[in-house]
């Protein structure tokens, strides 16, 4: 039996996920988390196979999570599922340990099969990731886009801000203080030789950061 953990901020979504698990022999959903506190404490606890992770989550991002895991004595395998298109997030976490990338558009049809790769020792890589992720080795570090050298909290902030969410809006969902959302903020600017938030989200745009 395939035990999978749940880790999703919107309960609409875990129930989704739940309903299209359980029309599966040997696979069961054992645990779900709506938070990266809720996570740990049932990982510490619990025992599983799969561990199926949204990057946007409150408290720690899932990229957050992703690096922290790599320090537990677990036997799991994480898949990110996500709202984010494969050129948002999908390097940046299977750098940081996922071994599979899907969004939730494409879970009903896809998901099943991915926790069965990867539980039998495979990556799920769709065709997008496997280019992006070509075009992240065979690129010199010197020609990458400046947006491609932020970290990965800058460039979670980069996309809220430009998606129009304010700072207090970004705190909360960062679960971090508006002050560091601010100081975040001004190293975007900096890096990036911007002056404003427009000018963030129209560079995000025609980077295709957001749509």
């Amino acid at each position: 039996m395939i035990r999978v953990i749940v880790a999703d901020d919107h309960n609409l979504m875990r129930e989704g996920i739940k309903k299209i698990i359980d029309q599966e022999p040997g696979i069961e959903v054992i645990g779900e988390a709506s938070d990266s506190f809720e996570l740990f404490e049932i990982l510490d606890r619990t025992d599983c196979g799969i561990l199926l992770l949204d990057i946007s989550m409150p408290g720690k991002s899932g990229i957050e999570i992703l690096k922290y895991l790599k320090g537990m004595k677990k036997n799991f395998k994480t898949i990110v599922l996500t709202m984010h298109p494969e050129d948002r997030f999908a390097i940046r976490s299977i750098k940081s340990g996922a071994l599979g990338y899907l969004t939730k558009e494409t879970a009903p049809e896809e998901l099943v099969i991915a926790i069965r790769k990867v539980y039998n020792g495979g990556k799920y890589i769709t065709e997008k990731v496997a280019e992006l992720l070509m075009q992240d080795i065979t690129h010199d570090p010197n020609d990458l886009p400046l947006h491609q050298l932020l970290s990965d909290r800058e460039f979670e902030v980069l996309v809220k801000i430009a998606s129009g969410k304010k700072i207090n809006e970004i705190s909360t969902e960062l679960g971090i203080s508006p002050a560091t959302v601010n100081t975040y903020r001004s190293r975007l600017l900096e890096k990036l030789g911007l002056k404003s938030n427009v000018e963030l989200t129209r560079f995000a745009l025609e980077k295709k950061i957001i749509e």
